[in-house]
Parts: C-alpha cells; sequence; structure tokens
C-alpha cells in the first residue's frame, strides 16, 4: 500500500472534483490517499512522506495557475526525488498545464512521472460517467 498526497488548484470546482475521483481510483488500487487543497499545503513538511504525488490545476490562458507555480517552487523543497508523479488538470479550450506540471516533476524534481502522460479533461466532461471513469482509472494507474 502507498501513501498518496493529491494536492490541487481549483477556481471553478472542476479540478477538485477530479481530484477526487482520481483519489477514488487510488484508493480502489489499496493505497492511502490524501486529497489537499495547495492552499492548505504551506510547508514542504506538508508535503513530504508520501509515496506518489499527483498534482492538479485548471488552465488558464494556455498555462498552470500562478498559485501552482508558487507551490512547486515549495515542493522543490520536499525532496521528492525518485518518488511516482502525475499530473491532471481540467479546461475548456488548450488543456496544457497538466503537461507542464508533469514535466517539472519528472525533470526539475527527478520523480519517477509516470509513463501515461499528464491527464487533462474538459470541464463539461468531469461529472460525466466516462469522465468520472477516466479519472478514477487514472489515480489506479497511476498508483499501482
Amino acid at each position: 500500500m502507498k501513501k498518496v498526497l493529491i494536492g490541487y488548484e481549483s477556481r471553478k470546482g472542476h479540478t477538485e472534483k477530479m481530484a477526487n475521483y482520481i483519489a477514488e481510483g487510488a484508493r480502489v488500487a489499496g493505497n492511502e490517499v490524501e486529497v489537499k487543497a495547495l492552499r492548505d499545503l504551506k510547508s514542504e513538511d506538508d508535503i513530504k512522506g508520501y509515496d506518489a504525488y499527483l498534482f492538479g490545476c485548471p488552465t488558464y490562458h494556455r498555462d498552470m495557475t500562478n498559485s501552482m507555480k508558487t507551490f512547486l517552487f515549495l515542493a522543490d523543497k520536499a525532496g521528492l526525488e525518485g518518488k511516482i508523479g502525475g499530473a491532471f488538470g481540467s479546461y475548456t479550450h488548450s488543456g496544457d498545464a497538466p503537461k507542464l506540471i508533469l514535466d517539472t516533476m519528472e525533470n526539475v524534481f527527478h520523480m519517477n512521472a509516470t509513463n501515461l502522460g499528464s491527464f487533462n479533461l474538459l470541464e463539461d466532461k468531469i461529472e460525466t460517467d466516462d469522465g468520472m471513469r477516466a479519472c478514477q482509472q487514472y489515480g489506479r494507474a497511476v498508483t499501482e
């Protein structure tokens, strides 16, 4: 069993829903999962101690949010090298943020980024059966 942290930023609630569906999938895979908003992760000690990390935020103007950028500087201090990593986010038109997050996890933090790549989902698909299932499958696959 892995201990998993899912940290997310959500402005309209879409990415938060994704985080919770992803957590369901990770739990089905037999993991202990904590889902936390970035605003609740205030120090590197809040980030340390997990086996796997999934970070998510929506895409705004073809980029991740400023709060995610600030959080990634904090996460860099937590010593995540070699840990399992995945990234996700919601979008309306471009969906660039999850890839940027995953690239940071892999190339800056030297984490074992999932070979599934990043996961993004159109906002209007999140609460559909297919959207929920896709989130759950991502969470399960990253943490198995």
